[in-house]
This record gives structure tokens, C-alpha cells and sequence, in this order.
């Protein structure tokens, strides 16, 4: 190594620890360095660089020039958490190593030896992913002690890649599955996270957080976790974009789980181009898929035409009439540039909706039971349910935790009843998608991914019937969640279902349609919704 890199990589680590945030506080920022504008700390501009708009190939463009640095960068989001997320809390803790880990990143990109795209790029990582050098706790009391002994797979993946890992994002706390009816982005651990477009909404669950982060522009990209519409619903309820990948893509290792059948990690951001490139580092490859599948990078960096793409409309009433109008002006807009959209029902609805709970609760306390024993705290579900019954701090928003005990109860997974839920689940999901797309010869199946986002009330609990999610997460299939427009200052999101490891079409036309709809606009943090909106 050249002397003064040497020089100047020693420099930056000496001054990193004195600016970073110390460990095991809530939101920790650094302090104004030399040279540091001074612009308010909730602005979203850096060097001429907007946050809110930016995205990763243009920054790394301005970083190999050296008209911007990871350190900078990095700056910029430790002081927006500082600033900003009072409002929200949706960031539990940031790294004490962030502001190292960039300098690193920095001295890579001096030197030509930059690992890609993510290299020097802030992330946020839902706090059920694990981290050696911070908390893992899934929003839980009872995982608030020591860190978990290794980085999950995922995480490997982003630190080789370059990745600052920012910090921890809340979450609904064991994702949204322990109460009958809990309350979406609230945790014993984190407290509340609340919608920054309005303030008394809800965020959506389970990956709240790193949805309600990204919308501030709290982070670059954002790591969320699904069993059935956590990163979908939270992208579309914040604004936001949200990948669920197929199954099997990224890796589950080192994840909290639900269900090794249907949860999968994936990508948030701000906008597709992200998401693809960090699927592509997720997943370890380019590609998902063997053959002549198109690459994630070119699913990100040349977005596909609408022009000949068939896309099928299955419209939910029940989600409202707003909603409803929406999605017409989506179709129109859509067919305006081009694509063929048909209106289409999906079978089997009613029938999966009677089978996936029952399996997950099998699952679950199976797959739980195996993470609880890598880990300090309650060895298994019973220990954790004695856990909740004696910390009165677990029961500050909601009580219950009836999907916990359920699952104790529930038939083993070697059952023959359950075995047979779950085969037909698979069956029936995979076919509810596979022959609408084949009868109709379709590209993608676009539905509305939430409702407007309803008022946050922990005596309630959740408004959030929402079937959009369940055909792609019960299948294993990807669905991807881009910003659709607004009923009044509620975002919503326009979901978007393929075929299996279509994961890289997808994001290709997820690309065509984010660029013809353009529906992303900036939160306003109102305290409340004017009067005479829904919900």
C-alpha cells in the first residue's frame, strides 16, 4: 500500500471513533466536521447530492470521482437519523463502526478497488436480521441481551460487498406474529414507528422501520423481512419500494423466522434501480436463475418498455373505493404507454386463506424453537411465552399473545394433517398465479398493495385485511411493491406478481412502471390527516 494511502487511511481512523456514536444508544449521530456546510441537519442535500432522489450509480459515480465520499455520505444519514427520526422512530440504533466502515470504503475507492456497487452505501437492516456487533432482538425484551454470535448469511454478503452497515431498524415486534391483534410497527423494544407522510398512521408491518427510514431518507437501501406482505405492505403504506424475492434466493440464515416454507429477506429503497442492485448482492449472484434470464444489474440499469407487456388487474374492493379509483388511473396510464392491461380474478383465494394459518403455526413453533436455541434469553416457545407473561413491559400496547400459544398447541410439522395443508397450500398458490398468467398470457399480476394507512390505536390494533400479498408469498414467487399515487396524503403502492425466480423481470418492469407512473413525492410529517380522509 502507497504511503500516504496509508497515511490517510491512518488519519481517518483516528478521527472516525471521535465522531461516530457510541454504542447501545437509541439514535446516535456524529458531530459537524471541517469543511461540513452548514445546512441544517434535516436537509436531504449533501455536496449537490438530494438524498431523496439519488441513487447508487449516481453516487457511486460522484464517489470514484471523489466529489463524494462514503464518510460524507455517511455524515449526512447518521445526522438525518439524529434530526428526523424523533418524528418517527423508526431507527432503533445505528452502528459504532459506521463511520469506519466508511472511511474503508473511501480508501478502496482511492486506491480502484471498489467491490461493486453497494461499496460505501448506508444500510439499514431490520432488527431481526443478525448482527455480531449489535442487538438483535426482534422488537422482543427477551433478545435484548448479548449480540447473536455471527452475522447472518445476508449480512456476510453486504460487509463483503462494502455495504456501511448504518444500523438497526424497529419493527412490529416478532413480525407481527405473537397477538391476535397487535399493532403494526410498535415493539417493547423500539416503541412506535409512525408514518412520516402523517404522523398518527400506521407504517404497516412487520418491516415498519426500514419502510418508514427509507421515506425519510434515513438510509440509501433498507433490509425487510416476509411471510406474508411485511415488505410489501410497509414499502407501499410508506411511499417506498419493496421486493419480496422468490424463495430461496437470499438466504435465511441468521433471520428470525416465521416460516422456513415462505419467509424470505429482501431489498427496500427509494426506487427500483436500488432494490435490483442490492438483490444482487443478497443473492450472492447476478442473476436468479440459470439460462438466458436477464441480470439484475440490467434489470437496473436499463429498465424495460411497457410497450407489448401484458399485465393483468386483479382490483380489491375491499380496500375502497379511493383505492379503486387509483388503480383505474393507474390502468389507463399504464395502457397510455403502451401495455395491455386485463382485469382478472384469482381462484383459490378463499382456500389458501383457510390453510396458511393453520401451517404457519406449525412452522412457526418449529422454527423458532431451533433460533431461540442459538441464542441467550428463553430457550423455546414456552420459555418465551412465561417470558411475556412476566415482563409487564411486553404488554404496553397489546396483551396477547394468542398466535404464541396457538402454536404451542399446534400439530408438529411430521403431522400428516399439516403436511397435507401444506402441500395443498403450495399447490394452490402456485396455481393461482401460474394459470392466470398462462390463461391471459401476462407479464406480471398488479394488484393494489394496501389501503390508505389507518390511525394507529393500540387498544384496536391493526384495520389491515389486505389479500394482495398472500397468492406470491405463499407460493414462493417474488411481488414487487413501486408507488402507484396517493389518496389524499396516504401513499399506495401498486403490487406487482410473476412466476417463479422471475425475480429479474420483474424488477425490469417494476422499472418501466415506476418511471411511466412517477408517484414518488417527499413525506410532509403532518401531524394528522385532514378531516374527511379514510380510515
Amino acid at each position: 500500500m502507497k504511503k500516504r494511502s496509508m497515511a490517510a487511511l491512518t488519519a481517518i481512523l483516528v478521527v472516525a471513533p471521535l465522531v461516530a456514536a457510541a454504542p447501545g444508544q437509541r439514535v446516535q449521530a456524529a458531530e459537524s466536521g471541517p469543511g461540513d456546510s452548514a445546512r441544517s441537519a434535516e436537509s436531504t442535500l449533501v455536496r449537490g447530492v438530494d438524498l431523496d432522489t439519488v441513487t447508487i450509480p449516481e453516487l457511486q459515480a460522484r464517489m470514484n470521482r471523489g466529489s463524494l465520499s462514503s464518510l460524507r455520505l455517511t455524515l449526512a444519514y447518521l445526522r438525518r437519523i439524529k434530526a428526523v427520526d424523533p418524528k418517527i422512530n423508526a431507527v432503533l440504533r445505528t452502528s459504532p463502526t459506521a463511520l469506519r466502515q466508511a472511511a474503508a470504503s473511501d480508501l478502496r475507492h482511492r486506491l480502484g478497488k471498489s467491490r461493486g456497487p453497494l461499496d460505501g452505501i448506508p444500510v439499514l437492516l431490520k432488527d431481526n436480521v443478525n448482527t455480531r456487533d449489535m442487538p438483535t432482538t426482534a422488537g422482543s425484551l427477551a433478545l435484548a441481551g448479548s449480540p447473536p454470535a455471527d452475522d447472518a448469511d445476508l449480512v456476510k454478503k453486504l460487509r463483503a460487498a462494502g455495504a456501511v452497515i448504518l444500523g438497526k431498524a424497529n419493527l412490529s415486534e416478532w413480525a407481527n406474529f405473537r397477538a391476535a391483534e397487535p399493532t403494526s410497527g410498535w415493539s417493547a423494544v423500539g416503541g412506535q414507528t409512525n408514518n412520516p407522510y402523517v404522523l398518527d398512521r400506521n407504517p404497516c408491518g412487520s418491516s415498519s422501520g426500514s419502510a418508514a427510514a427509507l421515506a425519510a431518507s434515513l438510509a440509501q437501501v433498507a433490509i425487510g423481512t416476509e411471510t406474508d406482505g411485511s415488505i410489501v405492505c410497509p414499502a407501499g403504506m410508506n411511499g417506498v419500494v419493496g421486493l419480496k424475492p422468490s424463495l430461496g434466493v437470499v438466504s435465511q440464515s441468521g433471520v428470525v423466522p416465521i416460516s422456513a416454507e415462505q419467509d424470505t429477506a429482501g431489498p427496500m429503497a427509494r426506487n427500483v434501480i436500488d432494490t435490483a442492485l442490492t438483490l444482487s448482492v443478497l443473492s450472492g449472484r447476478d442473476t436468479v436463475r440459470d439460462g438466458d434470464a436477464p441480470s439484475l444489474t440490467d434489470a437496473a440499469g436499463r429498465p424495460g418498455t411497457l410497450r407489448g407487456k401484458r399485465i393483468g388487474l386483479r382490483r380489491l374492493p375491499s380496500l375502497g373505493t379511493e383505492v379503486d379509483a387509483l388503480m383505474t388511473r393507474t390502468a389507463e396510464r399504464l395502457s397510455a404507454a403502451g401495455a395491455e392491461v386485463v382485469e382478472v380474478s384469482m381462484p383459490y383465494q378463499e382456500r389458501l386463506g383457510e390453510l396458511e394459518f393453520p401451517a404457519l403455526l406449525s412452522e412457526f413453533h418449529r422454527d423458532i424453537d431451533a433460533y431461540l436455541a442459538t441464542r441467550g434469553g428463553p430457550r423455546d416457545l414456552a420459555e418465551l411465552i412465561e417470558f411475556n407473561r412476566t415482563h409487564p413491559e411486553e404488554q404496553t400496547c397489546f396483551a396477547g399473545q394468542e398466535l404464541f400459544e396457538q402454536a404451542l398447541a399446534a400439530p408438529p410439522t411430521t403431522d400428516p394433517e399439516y403436511l397435507a395443508m401444506r402441500a395443498e397450500l403450495t399447490d394452490l398458490s402456485r396455481r393461482s398465479i401460474d394459470e392466470v398468467m398462462a390463461a391471459h398470457d401476462l407479464d406480471a399480476i398488479a394488484s393494489p398493495a394496501n389501503p390508505p394507512a389507518w390511525t394507529t390505536d393500540c387498544a384496536r390494533g391493526d384495520n389491515d385485511v389486505i389479500p394482495s400479498s398472500t397468492p406470491a408469498a405463499v407460493a414462493g414467487y417474488p411481488s414487487l411493491s413501486v408507488p402507484a399515487g396517493f389518496v389524499g396524503e396516504l401513499p399506495v403502492g401498486l403490487l406487482l406478481m410473476a412466476g417463479d425466480r422471475q425475480d429479474a423481470e420483474l424488477l425490469s418492469l417494476g422499472a418501466a412502471v415506476e418511471h411511466r407512473l412517477g408517484a414518488w413525492r417527499a413525506p410532509g410529517y403532518l401531524p394528522s390527516a385532514p378531516s374527511g380522509t379514510s380510515r
